[in-house]
């Protein structure tokens, strides 16, 4: 399988988790640390984006998506803010 990569800085972080919540397969977040959370897990939300955010800001991650649909949103999410059609 392979997966698209993704770099996040200075993203809205609960628009984010939305966009999470519309995709359809795994959505991982890899830390520079080389941690690796799958953003499907509320448990992995939690811990993953709160370790990332300091000072209110986010700091420099990278997204893997399985789905190449779930890498175009969040693409255009982070790209353009574009939220996905409900």
């Amino acid at each position: 399988m392979a997966l698209a990569n993704i770099s996040l800085c200075d993203i809205d972080v609960n628009k984010l988790i939305e966009v999470i919540n519309t995709c359809k397969g795994d959505v991982f977040l890899i830390t520079d640390e080389g941690d690796r959370l799958n953003l499907k897990s509320k448990l992995c939300q939690l811990v993953g984006l709160t370790r990332l955010m300091e000072n209110a800001t986010f700091t420099k991650a990278t997204v893997f998506c399985a789905d190449p649909d779930d890498d175009a949103k969040i693409f255009r999410f982070a790209l353009y803010g574009e939220m996905p059609e409900k």
